[in-house]
């Protein structure tokens, strides 16, 4: 373990032998970090939060904070990080709420650019790319693969399904559909087609791609059926699926609705 002698760091944290802690870096009580993490100068790391293995944290991010929830009365909430993550300079990430089950996590594998927030009770899962200054509001979920753009506003309880593309500057407001490029602002946010690139890219077989995209005109350029019937029809004719049946159960578990509202047909 190596320690700049500018750090403190409480006596009652628990850091593995291989960490290095930078200069002017503060680590609280109630904080566990895992093997080879590098935490850079002048972060900010509060408990109680867990920090899996060979994570790097940058410069003056602040880590485990309290949520900023007006309910929020000190209560004992977590954070809970996976392995390998970048997380960049700047960087906000909060503890959770009792309200939303204690827990603020953040999976594998995962870049979070400069000057990103997650607040309270998100879930984010693994390979997700979250770039400068996108802004999660409590309780957002992200499923695996999903990419963010610069500058996006996500509102609470929205979720972003898998290898969804969220173009930059953009205002979330409804459940983002798994495997879709989407943009926009409030009031005009679109999808404009499936993110084939990002699915080739993790190895997804071409079949399976061309019946996603098939399903893909049944659920989003059928206006004259309703909902229902249109995952019905998907559902039918792709009964063997995966990703077809993924998309097709993320919109019947929507909260909030899930963004129908598409481009002009390419």
């Amino acid at each position: 373990m190596k320690i700049h002698t500018t750090a403190i760091v409480d006596n009652r944290a628990e850091l593995e032998n291989s960490v290095l802690v930078g200069p002017y870096t503060i680590i609280g009580e109630g904080v566990a970090i895992g093997a080879d993490c590098e935490i850079c100068a002048h972060t900010i790391i509060t408990g109680p939060t867990i920090i899996g293995a060979r994570n790097r944290i940058g410069p003056f991010s602040a880590v485990g904070g309290d949520p900023q929830d007006l309910k929020y009365k000190g209560e004992k909430t977590e954070l809970v990080i996976g392995d390998d993550n970048i997380i960049r300079e700047y960087v906000t990430i909060h503890r959770g709420t009792i309200d939303g089950g204690g827990v603020t996590s953040i999976g594998s594998n995962n870049l979070m650019m400069a000057y990103a927030h997650i607040a309270h009770d998100c879930k984010i899962g693994n390979h997700i790319v979250i770039a400068n200054a996108a802004t999660f509001g409590g309780h957002v979920e992200v499923e695996d693969r999903a990419i963010i753009g610069g500058l996006v506003g996500v509102h609470q309880f929205s979720r972003i399904g898998s290898f969804a593309l969220v173009g930059a500057m953009s205002g979330v407001t409804k459940d983002i559909p798994p495997y879709v490029i989407a943009a926009g602002m409030r009031g005009d946010f679109r999808i404009n087609r499936i993110n084939v690139i990002g699915l080739k890219r993790a190895g997804i077989d071409e079949k399976e791609i061309e019946q996603l995209k098939a399903a893909f005109k049944i659920i989003f350029r059928r206006p004259e059926l309703l909902l229902n019937e249109v995952l019905s029809i998907a559902s039918q004719q792709f009964p063997d699926s995966a990703l077809v049946a993924h998309l097709v159960n993320f919109f019947k578990t929507s909260k909030r609705s899930v963004l129908r509202s598409v481009g002009k047909d390419e």
